[in-house]
């Protein structure tokens, strides 16, 4: 894991009527403050990177199919300047993965169909606030999960 990344297992209450699946409160230690959520919809074998966000915090859930995300640490004062991590998630192993600013990162739905992710982000969105750069700029096995 890079520095500063948090992953938390979540709870998740099955019922025949449906599941509850757990995500974030208030008084956990990854929740900083409340800014927007969003939902991102990827498609199986899509590939949507890179981006770097350089204020906001991201809480990333994946309630439905199934995700591999891809980080990749450009800072120059953390303990895993150029590390890699990846992590899957999905509804049948329920995690929060909290990542701080200035990390690169990309997904690919690996479940059929749509895949959805949430993000409960602590500051709104702000397009001035993020980096974007091409998939091919990062040397990045995607197919190695």
């Amino acid at each position: 894991m890079l520095d500063g990344m948090i992953i938390t297992k979540l709870k998740k209450i099955d019922d025949s009527k449906g599941s509850v699946m757990h995500f974030l409160k208030k008084n956990e230690n990854s929740f900083l403050e409340f800014g927007e959520a969003y939902f991102s919809l990827v498609n199986n074998k899509c590939i949507k990177a890179w981006k770097k966000h350089k204020k906001m915090t991201m809480n990333l859930t994946v309630p439905v199919g199934k995700v591999v995300f891809k980080f990749y640490d450009t800072r120059k004062k953390s303990k895993t300047l150029n590390m890699s991590f990846c992590k899957t998630l999905s509804q049948e192993k329920l995690y929060r993965l909290t990542v701080p600013p200035g990390i690169w990162f990309g997904f690919e739905g690996i479940s059929n169909g749509e895949n959805l992710i949430c993000n409960i982000a602590n500051m709104v969105h702000d397009p001035d606030e993020v980096k974007r750069q091409n998939l091919i700029n990062f040397h990045i096995d995607w197919r190695k999960i």
